[in-house]
């Protein structure tokens, strides 16, 4: 990561630096997090999951026509028969989690401290459809690379949030909350934390906000990492005088591009445009017996994977 600061420099002092938001003068507070799901409440998904009404399907159209019923139902089998919930929320549990107030939404996040004392802060943003589960395999390498076999001189002091609207985060009580303000607000929460320079890392809609914080805050961010540069495929034909000023293999990587575009846009946007058009249907729908999986069916398309997926979205 660019920009590696001195021995010291970007610490936090003990505890929360701001009792006070910078952002609108309210008092405010960092409360510790324990995540404990009602019984009652993961017996209700059970049930639900038992009376599931199954759609009909067209034959042969495999995944051409959205997710298949034979993966969907294995899928549910898995969630419903296979899943332990209380050994996932134990794991999440091992790290200690918090909670603040940021412009008018509560935002959960992790903060793993490095034994090492002169670790760069770090933020690390996770995507759609995602959670802070994401980072579970990658935090005790990068909070404790000496125990990993690594450089004790690249340990970082973790800050985890979930977006808000995602997972453990709000619910938002508003509209508005794009990828600006949620860097914003994420700006809010490492001056909170005491950290004045920090890095940044995001994919998916982590890079957007990652992106913006560094612009929002060049001063305080020393550096940003993505894992996706957001708007960087083309998504309009190139000219034949754009692609005659091109390298050959610019060129090539310029269609390429543009091939992608062209099959995103045809068979795999329609739950973005459901969802930045008419947001509320989703979670609308979510609450009946029906059973459906875009998320899967998103994952599925990156990846080629044909058997359902055991990542955890919490």
């Amino acid at each position: 990561m660019p920009g590696r600061r001195g021995r010291g420099e970007g610490r936090p002092r003990p505890g929360p630096r701001l009792n006070r938001s910078s952002w609108d003068g309210v008092a405010t507070s960092i409360q510790p997090f324990h995540l404990d799901v009602r019984q009652a409440d993961l017996d209700d998904l059970h049930a639900r999951l038992d009376r599931v009404r199954w759609p009909d399907e067209l034959p042969g159209v495999g995944w051409a026509y959205g997710v298949p019923l034979d993966y969907l139902r294995e899928l549910v089998r898995y969630w419903r028969d296979g899943y332990d919930w209380r050994k996932a929320e134990a794991r999440l549990n091992e790290w200690a989690q918090y909670t603040t107030i940021i412009d008018g939404a509560t935002v959960h996040f992790a903060h793993l401290r490095s034994p090492e004392p002169d670790a760069t802060p770090l933020l690390i943003t996770h995507g759609w459809p995602g959670s802070i589960v994401e980072f579970q395999q990658v935090a005790g390498p990068l909070t404790a690379p000496r125990a990993h076999g690594g450089d004790p001189a690249d340990a970082f002091d973790l800050v985890i949030p979930s977006i808000p609207g995602f997972g453990l985060s709000g619910p938002t009580r508003e509209t508005g909350w794009d990828g600006k303000r949620v860097a914003r607000a994420f700006g809010v929460l490492m001056e909170r934390l005491g950290y004045d320079r920090y890095g940044v890392q995001g994919g998916d809609w982590g890079a957007y906000i990652s992106r913006e914080l560094g612009r929002i805050h060049p001063d305080r961010v020393v550096g940003v990492h993505l894992n996706l540069i957001p708007g960087a495929g083309a998504t309009t034909e190139p000219t034949e005088d754009e692609l005659a000023e091109l390298a050959p293999d610019e060129r090539e990587r310029t269609l390429a591009s543009w091939h992608r575009f062209q099959a995103w846009a045809k068979d795999r946007q329609g739950y973005a445009d459901l969802q930045s058009t008419r947001p509320q249907t989703s979670p609308t729908r979510s609450r009946t017996p029906r059973s459906g999986n875009w998320p899967g069916s998103r994952r599925s398309s990156r990846s080629g994977r044909t058997r359902p997926s055991t990542a955890t979205n919490c």
